[in-house]
């Protein structure tokens, strides 16, 4: 009976208990670091602040452990600033042509590549960030192929770009789906079943009731938002499917908007640290995995030991997140 029940266990609910104050201390030393030596210390502060978020974060009282390393960033980084700075190059020789056509090519070239390599800078970024983040020695893995997330993205972009960005909520879901297909924790693999349909439905009513709520909808968004994604996000254990749930409610959300605007007013964004904080505490708060799955049973597989960072340093350098 014992085993019996530790496969259909209860539910599993997540614990982020960082601080403030110690969030503090990290965050204004990094970024006073960064600026006194003028951008080169970013990669040792991103991995200093990885590395507390993901100790900060435990199920069945184990942390998350990011095993990235500073120099690992910093190769990356290195990498992406060569490319972006040899571009920047052309894009500045082609201005200085002073020619309206050579310059429109240059212009479309130097785009063209940015959107090119971004469906490679998605691959290379959960790659990479899958293989450092473990819990309890078993790490994650991302198995997709980049051609084909590059072919899927291409395809997606041009899509919705001819259909004016209505296209734009099946192609995000699309994504989304390939990446979580390919995604691996030791033995257990997971999904995404969301419908663009679906997504897009829930875009399309945020945009007209906030206008009609004067933007109070917003937080009845924010919840079905995170609902969406969070119950639509699967796990499979030995044939087993579990979900996740997200058990906030619109007042939870309205509690924490409220109270982190009235601090980011109140201190000139002195508080932003405690904000961090307090918007990780509530994510993982509400977030809980289903009935069914025993965390006990999770076996390792193969290690995928990715060490290049170029791919999380490009997303970065555009400001994109990973999804």
């Amino acid at each position: 009976m014992e085993g019996f029940s530790g496969l259909f266990s209860d539910k599993k609910g997540f614990n982020y208990f960082g601080k403030g104050s110690e969030f503090a201390l990290i965050l204004f030393k990094n970024i006073l670091l960064t600026i006194i030596t003028l951008g080169i210390y970013y990669p040792w502060a991103k991995v200093e602040i990885l590395k507390y978020h993901y100790q900060s974060t435990e199920i069945d009282k184990n942390s998350f452990v990011f095993n990235g390393t500073a120099k690992e960033v910093f190769f990356g980084f290195l990498k992406v600033y060569a490319i972006v700075f040899i571009f920047y190059l052309l894009l500045g020789y082609g201005v200085s042509i002073e020619s309206p056509k050579f310059m429109g090519i240059t212009l479309g070239v130097f785009y063209l590549f940015f959107l090119l390599l971004i469906p490679f800078a998605i691959h290379g970024a959960i790659r990479y960030r899958a293989s450092r983040s473990s819990w309890k020695g078993i790490h994650f893995s991302y198995l997709g192929d980049k051609m084909e997330l590059f072919w899927k993205f291409l395809i997606g972009t041009l899509i919705t770009i001819l259909t004016l960005g209505i296209y734009g909520a099946w192609f995000s879901i699309d994504l989304r789906k390939y990446i979580f297909s390919h995604l691996r924790f030791g033995n257990l693999s997971f999904d995404f079943k969301g419908e663009g349909s679906t997504f897009f439905l829930i875009n399309l009513k945020f945009f007209f009731l906030s206008i009609l709520t004067l933007g109070i909808y917003s937080i009845w968004y924010i919840k079905e938002l995170f609902s969406y994604y969070a119950e639509n996000t699967t796990i499979t254990q030995n044939g087993r499917e579990v979900n996740f749930r997200f058990n906030a409610k619109p007042g939870d959300v309205f509690e924490l908007l409220i109270v982190n605007f009235l601090l980011a007013v109140a201190t000139l964004g002195i508080a932003t640290p405690w904000i961090i904080i307090r918007t990780q505490t509530f994510i993982f708060r509400f977030l809980e995995i289903e009935e069914g799955l025993n965390t006990g049973s999770i076996q390792k597989i193969n290690y995928d030991n990715y060490t290049d960072a170029s791919g999380d340093s490009f997303l970065d350098f555009l400001d994109l997140d990973l999804l």
